[in-house]
């Protein structure tokens, strides 16, 4: 049988001789060497490095602690992520504390992909639910409407209202059904827009979409939408969840005078999170029309109980209840606060509802870091009491030789204290990561500056303390 490279050999013939003429493959590659003529070759550099010789392995960056572990550079990560949050501008700026939000989540087929576990539709959906409660929490006097989009069309899944927990509820119906069909960015847009259109103009209008899709199925023209929301001073923030969308920047960067920074694309979960929580902070104001001071009227009502066994229905949904709030203009019941009367359309409110907006006013100013120079004053936590850790002896050349590494990379990190102290710039107390995190997220309010003692320690001018005297940064002494 005739081969391309071997000469034909019969049957018969024994196997030393078919031994004798088998063409191997080094034989191929030396008859094509030598049949191809001879090229130069490039000179090599000589001392130049590899590309695989400049690779930075991230087990060579891990630093020990004196014995063995990586328990202090594990806490110094966790700790510089939590004061990563809490480093924001703190500038008093105008907002709108009165919100009118629609939030509109994508239902498409598009949220079926898993490259967020489990789903993007079932993670969408459980943090919808932690910005309904977070919105409420920062917002207490705002209002808020759901609306999804799925097969073509916005579904409507609960109305405007300012009330979470129905919100939740309507939204727990949802989650056991499959996304399917195509996004309509236009048909949520127009839904939204009517949502919006019988606001007061005392309060912001704002649009928020979880967007999972890169295309949209829309029934006309959505340029003209656009310019009916910018005509209505209507906001709207992009959460994308794939690639970027070109009319998605357009539709964020018209509604907010040119600014584009509303559309963000989520790298992961936890950004996915971060990105939709964010969008709780009030807006600041940015029109002179909208700057001008005006008043609104609201209403202050008490909580009131039902005589006897007599029942009274709610005015807001039409419910029987023993308790409620009565309106301080027309005297309707209503079951939950805040919310506006169904009767006279007053605002009614608690006074501690207007205390929890006050703070994105004026926000808690951030604490600075504290060296090692001027940690000496204080041994623990002046709000938890931790002990906080002891400082070195910097004056002798063998505190400077033992000092760990894992505290010089965690000074190196931007936010992070060397001696795990922050003070507060007004009163001047040292607290810890914890503290300032609850603090700056919860409290909204000082410990320190609440709980000042300054005028009592300049009334005692150093005389001989009495039981129970606050110590240094509030060590608090107590005799037995």
């Amino acid at each position: 049988m005739a081969d391309s490279d071997g000469e034909y050999r019969a049957d018969d013939a024994s196997d030393d001789d078919f031994a004798d003429h088998q063409v191997t493959s080094s034989s191929r590659q030396e008859t094509r060497s030598r049949a191809r003529p001879n090229k130069t070759k490039k000179p090599t550099r000589k001392g130049a490095k590899a590309a695989w010789e400049d690779i930075q392995r991230s087990w060579d960056t891990v630093i020990e602690d004196a014995d063995g572990t990586l328990t202090g550079l594990i806490e110094g990560r966790a700790e510089a992520a939590k004061r990563a949050r809490l480093m924001k501008d703190t500038t008093p700026l105008q907002r709108g504390i009165i919100r009118h939000l629609v939030l509109v989540l994508d239902m498409s087929f598009a949220m079926l992909e898993k490259d967020m576990l489990p789903s993007r539709y079932e993670i969408s959906m459980a943090y919808a639910s932690q910005f309904v409660r977070e919105y409420f929490e920062q917002n207490p006097i705002s209002q808020l409407a759901v609306i999804g989009m799925r097969d073509g069309v916005a579904i409507r899944i609960s109305d405007m209202s300012g009330n979470p927990t129905d919100h939740i509820e309507k939204l727990q119906t949802w989650i056991k059904q499959d996304p399917q069909g195509n996004p309509s960015l236009q048909n949520a847009l127009e839904m939204c827009r009517g949502a919006l259109f019988h606001t007061p103009s005392h309060g912001t209008r704002e649009v928020v979409i979880v967007y999972g899709a890169l295309m949209s199925s829309d029934p006309g023209d959505i340029h003209q939408t656009i310019s009916a929301l910018v005509t209505d001073r209507i906001r709207v923030s992009i959460v994308g969840l794939a690639a970027q969308v070109a009319i998605c920047d357009e539709l964020c960067s018209k509604t907010n005078g040119g600014d584009n920074s509303g559309y963000s694309i989520a790298l992961h979960e936890d950004n996915f999170r971060e990105l939709l929580l964010a969008v709780t902070t009030p807006p600041v104001t940015r029109k002179q029309e909208q700057s001008n001071a005006s008043l609104l009227m609201m209403g202050f009502p008490s909580r009131t109980l039902a005589s006897g066994d007599s029942i009274y229905y709610c005015a807001c949904h039409n419910r029987p209840t023993r308790e409620g709030f009565d309106c301080t203009r027309c005297g309707s019941r209503v079951c939950r606060l805040p919310t506006e009367c169904p009767g006279c359309g007053l605002t009614l409110i608690l006074s501690t509802h207007l205390a929890r907006s006050y703070h994105h006013l004026f926000p808690l100013r951030n604490w600075v870091e504290v060296p090692w120079a001027e940690a000496k004053r204080s041994k623990a936590c002046y709000s938890c009491l931790m002990r906080f850790p002891d400082a070195p002896d910097t004056g002798k050349e063998k505190g400077k030789a033992k000092e760990k590494p894992v505290s010089k990379l965690l000074s190196s990190i931007k936010g992070v204290s060397e001696s795990g102290r922050y003070a507060c710039e007004v009163c001047g107390h040292h607290f810890c990561i914890d503290c300032d995190v609850f603090a700056h997220e919860v409290l909204h309010n000082c410990p320190g500056c609440q709980s000042d003692t300054r005028g009592l320690r300049q009334q005692q001018n150093g005389n001989g303390g009495a039981n129970g005297e606050l110590q240094e940064n509030g060590a608090m002494e107590i005799d037995s």
